[in-house]
């Protein structure tokens, strides 16, 4: 079975299928290009833009994350502060 193809290879994939590890991945490489000045403003933009989705996607998938811990240890997480 093959793996299921994009309608144009050059676009990134879409947000849902990216693991909180791939979109962090995606989120860094953005943030290099970028602080490399190196793109016409257009482009930037576009970047900057996945950028975005992007870290909403990784923050969205830590709160679910977190949601899941609270609920298998049944209580709320406090913070951890070093004694």
């Amino acid at each position: 079975m093959n793996p299921p193809s994009h309608p144009h290879p050059s676009e990134p994939p879409p947000l849902e299928e990216l693991s909180f590890e791939q979109a962090f991945a995606e989120l860094e490489t953005i943030v290099s290009a970028l602080e490399s000045g190196d793109h016409p403003l257009e482009e930037a933009l576009a970047l900057y833009e996945r950028g975005q989705n992007l870290a909403r996607h990784c923050a969205g998938l830590l709160d679910r994350a977190e949601l899941k811990v609270q609920q298998l240890s049944g209580e709320t997480l406090s913070d951890f502060t070093p004694s």
